[in-house]
């Protein structure tokens, strides 16, 4: 099928579309909808079931992104069974989407490969209890690979260190990895079983902090929402505002990252001083907004704070001095050839693997896939102030690391520019009433890659559905992936290199 031809419903990141112009389609018509925009370069940002008030069949809905014409493409099917074939042997984009949906809904994909559960789920708004004799979490049949000398090491999910949980089924033969098992879902918090029927008070802290150090990009992705369900223009002075937020979240993590990396090779001079900088970073969120993480920076409409002349002047002065000290810390790996020795051909996930598991963010760049949401879907100030996007070529940790050092020289250039230049004027809009029976989709750059949150209202113009996309949804099976054929020591250096979120996938 031409995708020019496509039945799904063209619209844009942030733009909110009345249900009624969104396409019903067959599910047949949905899948190959689904596979063909797939085949011709566009990506699943979104996969998820919801029930209408009053109505016992499902709806499942799937938002692609079409980065080269910077569109979304909206389509939905019901679901009179509860039983479907599935689409991931065609699409595996789509493996863990149909996963969430047998969990939450008890839709059951028939002919998936790998049906096992996501995450301990409690009984969602319209779904059955969840049964006693259902797979739960860390109780679930492993993946098992016989033969002579091979075994079987697991990995948590309580590790060493003051880190998040999340259980690693290894299977080897010697040190080598044949194949890498991930189980999360030991901390579900059901953020989204909490969302519908809101926007709630807390609905905005519950975004800040379903991954807390993805806060601005979140945040800021619930907060476009609500503009386009209310018709709200931000002002542009918010909007500057929320670039330079977003770009500081980035340069933070970015640095923990490489000073990390460092540390799993035993470079101890780049670990220690990129753990100091990583701080001033986010010290420069804090003095935006009292906050080192720019919790309580953003609002629907805009912004709640905005620093004055004198404050601006010294953040600026902060901001250089934080990229003198942290050039040279990074520098000291490129030019010490132990470190890029463990770091070159380490953890290699091919181009084209990439593309078909969907990939993003610097994972995908790494691979040299040209997807950047500040680029192919700007918003805000990346409309009028684009960014240059950054990729490698070889899909290692080495190409990894050097794409999130020369996202730091963009966004370093990015901050220190528009910190200097924010414009006069209001820093919010009030918020109207949310339009009723719509659907929004928003994209974000978060610094880990694209955030995807997509908000359904019913009659009341309440949410009926709020679906949430942490990149590490879509970035767990890269790791699985970049450890097949590597020794297990290396898993370390791999695991750091995709610095995935726990909590952001056990939603």
């Amino acid at each position: 099928m031409n995708t020019e031809n496509s039945p799904l419903k063209t619209t844009r990141s942030g733009v909110a579309l009345p249900l009624r112009e969104v396409p019903v389609l067959p599910l047949e018509a949905l899948h190959n909808a689904v596979a063909d925009g797939v085949k011709s370069q566009w990506r699943v940002s979104s996969l998820f079931a919801f029930r209408r008030d009053g109505e016992d069949a499902a709806h499942m809905m799937a938002v692609l992104a079409d980065d080269a014409a910077s569109l979304l493409r909206v389509g939905m099917a019901r679901i009179e069974d509860t039983r479907y074939p599935s689409l991931s042997n065609r699409c595996p984009q789509v493996h863990l989407f149909e996963r969430e949906m047998h969990e939450q809904f008890g839709l059951v994909p028939e002919g998936h490969p790998w049906l096992k559960p996501v995450r301990y789920a409690r009984p969602f708004p319209g779904r059955e209890p969840r049964a006693q004799n259902a797979p739960r979490i860390g109780a679930a049949d492993f993946y098992h690979v016989t033969g002579d000398s091979v075994h079987e090491v697991a990995v948590g999910p309580v590790h060493a260190g003051v880190i998040e949980p999340g259980h690693f089924r290894f299977q080897c033969h010697g040190e080598q990895v044949f194949h890498l098992e991930i189980m999360l879902g030991y901390q579900h918090r059901g953020v989204e079983e909490a969302l519908p029927g809101g926007p709630h008070k807390r609905s905005l802290s519950h975004m800040e902090t379903l991954a807390g150090d993805s806060s601005i990009a979140h945040g800021w992705a619930y907060c476009m929402n609500l503009e386009g369900l209310a018709g709200t223009d931000v002002p542009m002075q918010a909007q500057t505002l929320r670039g330079v937020a977003l770009e500081l979240e980035r340069l933070a993590n970015h640095t923990g990252d490489l000073g990390a990396l460092a540390g799993d090779v035993g470079y101890l001079p780049t670990m220690s001083f990129c753990g100091r900088i990583r701080g001033d970073f986010l010290n420069l969120s804090a003095a935006i907004c009292g906050n080192r993480f720019g919790r309580g920076l953003l609002c629907p409409g805009g912004v709640r704070s905005m620093p004055n002349e004198e404050e601006t002047a010294q953040m600026i002065e902060r901001l250089g001095a934080a990229e003198r000290d942290v050039r040279e810390a990074v520098n000291l790996i490129w030019s010490t050839p132990t470190v890029l020795g463990r770091f070159e051909n380490t953890g290699t996930v091919p181009r084209k693997l990439c593309v078909e598991l969907g990939l993003v963010g610097p994972a995908a760049r790494a691979c040299g896939v040209e997807a950047d949401v500040r680029v192919n879907h700007p918003c805000g100030l990346y409309e009028r102030a684009p960014i240059r996007l950054r990729t490698a070529h070889y899909g290692d940790v080495n190409s990894r690391a050097s794409v999130r050092w020369h996202e730091m020289e963009e966004s370093l250039a990015f901050v220190r520019e528009h910190l200097d230049t924010i414009p006069s004027g209001p820093i919010r809009q009030p918020l109207g009433a949310l339009a009723p029976d719509h659907v929004v989709a928003t994209l974000v750059e978060g610094w880990r890659g694209e955030v995807c949150h997509v908000a359904l209202t019913g009659s009341d113009g309440r949410f009926l559905r709020y679906k949430i996309t942490d990149p590490s949804f879509h970035n767990w099976m890269g790791l699985a992936v970049a450890l097949r054929g590597q020794e297990i020591s290396d898993f370390p250096l791999c695991n750091k290199s995709f610095n995935l979120s726990y909590c952001g996938f056990d939603l």
